[in-house]
């Protein structure tokens, strides 16, 4: 039996195909398994700078206990200890809050009471936490980027790994990093850009209550209390801010990641603003409990297009986070498909 030249041209083309999709395969699944393997380094490498920071706490513990008989001393001390030993001996899927619970301790701390080399070994302790936590999230993010890809999925190029999750803390940084600004106020900030079925987002109009004639858009978010989750945070802005409730596990991301450096009723706040996705039937949003500061500063609020985004940067009327017309192409994406995204820096 003879074949043709096209046949034999068919067999090569398909030939060099299969060879093709063998080493993308082989390279592929080799850099995942690298990239799983980088993922539980970070994440050992953020757990020993977690213990280290609650062996450094209940010295922190000790030492306050020692220094005033004082009621109030002592159950500082007493919590201190016990929420060291609590992070200790947290699994990983309650680790979040527990590290929340202490963070919110220490900064009940007046660091002038402590020894100078105390106060050096818990800024260092500190300082190595919020390296390792974002070393570990972009290791997760890398990861996830890669595993969620559909050709990967289908090929089952990731094997039986679980996927690695975002350890989400409330950061406690005290100067302004990277800026090179005094600033008065540093946070870590929950947002989320809420659609409708029509794919519009829902921003809320404000100002600055120093500037009131100075008008801006913003999507819906604030600070995280200590103790908080970012996704506990976000769910509570939401309902404080349109009355709607849901679910924590109904957000989809953080997608973005913006830090931003801004006046606000007097004072210099550096934020870090972490972005949630969520989806909901289009309403009418009712504030349900707004602080005075809300009350003062937020005027009203509008389902918006991008067309619409838009428009009100062309009236002057700023939006932020900037190019949201543009980034919600992403959102949509992002929620529809139900994947955990990959986090990046927006503006």
């Amino acid at each position: 039996m003879t074949f043709s030249a096209t046949t034999i041209l068919v067999l090569a083309l398909v030939a060099a195909l299969i060879i093709t999709l063998g080493v993308w395969a082989y390279t592929t699944a080799n850099r995942l398994d690298r990239l799983h393997v980088r993922s539980d380094q970070a994440r050992l490498a953020l757990d020993a700078a977690l213990a280290r920071r609650a062996v450094v706490a209940r010295s922190v513990g000790a030492v306050l206990a020692g220094l005033d008989s004082d009621v109030e001393w002592v159950e500082r001390a007493r919590r201190l200890s016990t929420f060291a030993d609590r992070a200790e001996r947290a699994n990983w899927h309650d680790r979040e809050t527990v590290e929340n619970q202490l963070a919110a301790a220490l900064s009940a701390v007046d660091i002038a009471a402590l020894p100078p080399q105390l106060v050096a070994e818990l800024a260092d302790a500190e300082a190595r936490v919020l390296i390792a936590r974002r070393f570990h999230n972009d290791a997760v993010r890398d990861t996830l980027a890669l595993r969620t890809r559909r050709s990967v999925r289908w090929l089952h190029l990731g094997g039986t790994a679980p996927l690695p999750t975002y350890f989400e803390i409330a950061e406690r940084v005290t100067p302004a990093a990277s800026t090179g600004l005094e600033v008065d106020t540093v946070r870590t900030s929950a947002r989320v850009v809420l659609l409708d079925e029509n794919d519009r987002v829902l921003l809320l109009r404000g100002h600055d209550p120093k500037i009131p004639q100075v008008e801006f858009w913003f999507t819906i978010g604030g600070g995280v209390d200590p103790g908080e989750s970012l996704r506990d945070a976000a769910i509570r802005e939401l309902h404080e801010e349109t009355g709607h409730t849901a679910d924590p596990s109904a957000l989809c991301g953080p997608l973005w990641r913006r830090v931003a450096v801004f006046p606000f009723n007097g004072e210099l706040i550096r934020s870090e603003e972490l972005f949630f996705i969520l989806r909901v039937q289009q309403f009418d949003p009712e504030p349900a409990n707004l602080t005075f500061l809300e009350r003062r500063s937020i005027t009203g609020n509008k389902w918006c297009t991008p067309a619409d985004i838009v428009a009100l940067d062309l009236s002057g009327e700023t939006v932020y986070p900037y190019h949201l017309d543009q980034l919600l192409p992403e959102a949509i994406k992002a929620v529809d498909t139900a994947q955990a995204p990959e986090v990046r820096s927006i503006r």
